[in-house]
């Protein structure tokens, strides 16, 4: 089912969009370059004469450099004895710079979930350049609403964002999980399958997001789905009965959820369900539509005539 953006993705072009909400900014790691043996500039090169490197990254081509939120790593191009690059700098922030001996040096900056790499030369006499790498990253910010306008409340929302490439097992990578509403995910430009859980039933939508350079992409889901609190009662409008196990299932059949109280509270798509309530060793039913958007209760009333209909149907199916 492909998700409906409500309103449409939209692209903000203020100077640093990435000041005013929280962020996942886990730095991306590069392969086989974790080692955090520091290797001291003064140790690598007897009296050797230390260059001043300065460092700064763009969210696109022509663009404003980035003041916060970098990480910055400085590898040897050496191996050491473990196969990988030795780790000769790091620094946290925007701009940076680093006191370097003449030679080459992998340079990794990470903004969030984006990253870029370069190979750089620090020369033996003169100044070196400045370096400047071009992240090629945006980010997004997801959000959802359930029917056309009702608010989801953030502790039952969450986000799970993966590769929009397939792989051979008909999976997608992930790239980041359980990513709340409101909070950045800052990622190299390109397309993104995100996948929106409302609940932890049966609530799931799809949609592919672009993320553009340079831009924070705000972009609200509408789940067609509705928030349920189950009652056996002896009336309507009556006492929740205690002690009730539970079972919802499709217009299909299948069990989609299982539980056991008064009144358990449950998300749900929009669809035809029929709740089964056991108690006393009787069991009750009753089918019911979901709307998305309307959150209500389904009773089940609490009457021999449905005990004894709901228990022959169980002893059909079995």
């Amino acid at each position: 089912m492909i998700a409906l953006l409500t309103p449409p993705a939209m692209a903000q072009d203020a100077a640093n969009p990435f000041q005013s909400f929280p962020s996942i900014s886990t730095p991306q790691k590069m392969p086989k370059l974790n080692s955090f043996n520091p290797v001291l500039p003064g140790e690598a090169t007897e009296g050797a004469t230390l260059k001043d490197v300065k460092l700064e990254a763009l969210l696109k081509e022509k663009g404003d450099p980035v003041e916060q939120g970098l990480t910055w790593r400085v590898f040897s191009p050496i191996p050491g004895s473990d196969g990988k690059l030795p780790l000769v700098a790091t620094s946290e922030g925007g701009t940076a710079a680093f006191q370097l001996v003449p030679g080459e040096y992998f340079v990794n900056v990470a903004f969030g979930r984006a990253g870029a790499t370069r190979k750089i030369r620090v020369p033996e006499t003169g100044n070196a350049d400045m370096q400047v790498l071009v992240l090629d990253a945006g980010g997004v910010m997801l959000n959802a609403v359930s029917g056309s306008d009702v608010r989801i409340p953030p502790n039952e929302l969450s986000f799970s964002v993966f590769s929009s490439d397939v792989k051979e097992d008909g999976e997608r990578a992930l790239v980041v999980a359980d990513v709340k509403p409101d909070t950045v995910v800052r990622l190299n430009s390109g397309t993104y399958h995100v996948v929106s859980n409302y609940g932890s039933v049966n609530a799931v939508i799809r949609a592919d997001i672009q993320v553009e350079a340079g831009k924070l992409t705000e972009a609200t889901i509408q789940h067609r789905a509705a928030k349920l609190t189950l009652k056996l009662v002896s009336e309507p409008g009556g006492e929740a009965i205690a002690d009730t196990a539970w079972s919802i299932l499709t217009s299909s059949g299948d069990v989609v959820s299982e539980s056991v109280g008064a009144f358990p509270t449950l998300v749900l798509a929009e669809g035809d369900y029929t709740a089964i309530a056991r108690n006393d060793e009787k069991i009750y039913q009753r089918d019911f539509t979901v709307k998305a958007g309307v959150n209500t209760d389904v009773e089940v009333l609490l009457e021999e005539k449905g005990a004894q209909a709901a228990s022959a149907n169980i002893d059909a199916q079995d």
